[in-house]
């Protein structure tokens, strides 16, 4: 709808209009920080701006709810100050600074359809003809870059809290900020160790193992905590909030499903990124987990045996695609995500919150779990 692309209209803008103001700070600091500043813009340009769309209907959802006194401000006084704003870039800014460090975990090449921001460093440093490991000054100073933004994304949410009059629900908003911060890291970490650690663990583990992974890496990060740190902008009540988890929990895992089966058969075309290349990764997902329960022993062997294999060619990738297919795991994940669906449906339609943000969350639900990239 059109209010959803405006609100991305206006993150870019309000992304823009920061970036421009902190490229004096470290410029001035010396020329050979320009990168840093380059390589920000190009990460923050661009995406599917899910968590500040999230963000904003959350706000709305109380703002224009039935005897609701706003925090944030009214829907005509919506715009590039608005506190909703600034949370919503400083959403994307966090997940800008994840993606390059996750990129830096997974050994990504690729982010967006061009190269990762490891990648783009190390390029630089082969370029200049520079003293040393071109890919170790890489991932070097692509954990610099996203430490920075992480930085940033805090700056980015004290200017928006500073616009809410309601004190209390500015607290609340950062407590949801920094709820959401541990428990992503903590999911990184779990997803990390699923993907070494799973040969050591009990087989009939690994299904839930993995479900853990999805909801504290990504479900909970990509669509609960913005929905709830926009809705506590707004000064929602506890029983709105409650409302509002119990719409964004299924509805993440919806989302990081979709992205298990994209992450091993998406179009890289589409998806900017290489097809397979969670297989070529080695993650441990819900999608694998599935399959090695109906797999051939000699075909489970073959699986675990090449998951995480960086040197995979498009022939053995297609292999396991198929083994995969054939498993009936990907019928069952379209399953579970049609299920997350309507879980996150039903949770939505006797919310205590506005009507027009109901519909605009349906929408979402929809673009989220029906999504080719």
């Amino acid at each position: 709808m059109a209010e959803s692309t405006r609100l991305v209209d206006l993150v870019q803008s309000h992304i823009d209009e920061f970036l421009q103001t902190r490229a004096p700070i470290v410029t001035t600091i010396s020329s050979d920080l320009t990168p840093l500043m380059d390589f920000s813009r190009q990460f923050l340009r661009g995406g599917k701006r899910f968590r500040a769309l999230f963000c904003y209907w959350g706000a709305r959802s109380i703002e224009e709810a039935p005897g609701q006194a706003p925090s944030v401000g009214s829907p005509a006084g919506f715009g590039l100050s608005s506190p909703t704003v600034a949370a919503a870039s400083a959403l994307e800014m966090f997940h800008a600074a994840a993606l390059v460090h996750d990129d830096i975990i997974d050994n990504s090449d690729t982010r967006r359809g061009g190269p990762s921001a490891h990648r783009l460093f190390e390029s630089l440093h082969a370029a200049s003809g520079w003293a040393g490991n071109a890919p170790a000054y890489g991932r070097s100073a692509a954990i610099l870059l996203g430490d920075l933004m992480l930085g940033w994304s805090d700056e980015l949410l004290d200017e928006g809290l500073e616009g809410i009059t309601d004190r209390p629900s500015a607290r609340r908003a950062r407590e949801e900020f920094n709820r959401m911060r541990t428990e992503v890291t903590a999911g990184q970490y779990l997803d990390i160790l699923e993907e070494r650690a799973w040969l050591t663990q009990p087989e009939a583990e690994l299904l839930g193992r993995a479900q853990t992974v999805i909801v504290f890496k990504s479900a909970k990060y990509s669509v609960q905590a913005p929905l709830v740190i926009g809705a506590a902008l707004a000064g929602a009540t506890p029983t709105q909030l409650g409302a509002l988890r119990s719409f964004g929990l299924p509805l993440g895992i919806a989302y990081q499903l979709r992205d298990d089966l994209l992450g091993v058969f998406g179009d890289a075309s589409v998806t900017g990124k290489p097809s397979g290349d969670d297989i070529k990764e080695g993650k441990r997902t819900v999608l694998v987990a599935l399959a090695r329960e109906n797999l051939a022993p000699s075909t489970r062997k073959l699986l675990d045996a090449r998951l995480g294999d960086p040197n995979l060619d498009e022939d053995q990738i297609a292999e396991l695609q198929e083994a995969i297919r054939d498993s009936g795991a990907v019928d069952r994940v379209e399953e579970m995500i049609s299920a997350r669906a309507r879980e996150a449906v039903d949770a939505i339609t006797d919310a205590p919150v506005s009507g027009h943000a109901k519909t605009g969350l349906l929408e979402l639900v929809g673009t989220v779990t029906r999504r080719a990239a």
